[in-house]
């Protein structure tokens, strides 16, 4: 029984492990504030299509966070040699210090996102009722994202330097 937990939790697996969260919490809070956006500017474009251009500036910005989530795994899964490199067996510590890297991001994407989301739903209202100052509300979403800056650049900044 032993030695199925320590197959189970080898290095390999816990750095795949980090590399999995990366990309699925950042990915669920991507989908998460899209999804906010998009129901939100259903309802602007159902009553005036022409405003679908800068709605749809709005809805794309939560999606940045899923993107960064799957930068971080590929940096994970390149620095583990598996992809175009020699794969190394990584010992439990290395493989645990990828998995604990990977969380900024895993949970700093997964929060902006859907803070993101909210922030730019908000401005689907401002775009509906004064277009002219929907840049205020891009401005102000965007903002959300400084948080999901500093979570990757944590994160990369852990797995380069390992």
């Amino acid at each position: 029984m032993t030695e199925i937990w320590k197959e189970i939790f080898s290095g390999n697996n816990l750095a795949l492990l980090g590399a999995a969260l990366a990309t699925l919490l950042a990915g669920i809070g991507s989908a998460k504030g899209v999804n906010m956006v998009a129901k939100a500017t259903a309802g602007l474009i159902s009553e005036d299509p022409n405003k679908f251009g800068k709605a749809f500036l709005l809805q794309a910005l939560p999606m940045t966070q899923g993107i960064y989530g799957l930068v971080t795994s590929f940096m994970i899964i390149f620095k583990m040699g598996l992809l175009g490199g020699s794969a190394t067996a990584l010992t439990v510590s290395q493989g645990a210090y990828y998995l604990v890297a990977a969380l900024p991001i895993a949970f700093g994407g997964l929060f902006s996102a859907i803070k993101q989301g909210e922030v730019a739903t908000a401005g689907i209202s401002v775009l509906a009722k004064r277009p002219e100052a929907t840049g205020k509300s891009i401005i102000s979403a965007s903002l959300v994202e400084t948080y999901a800056i500093f979570a990757v650049l944590v994160s990369l900044l852990l797995i380069l330097f390992a």
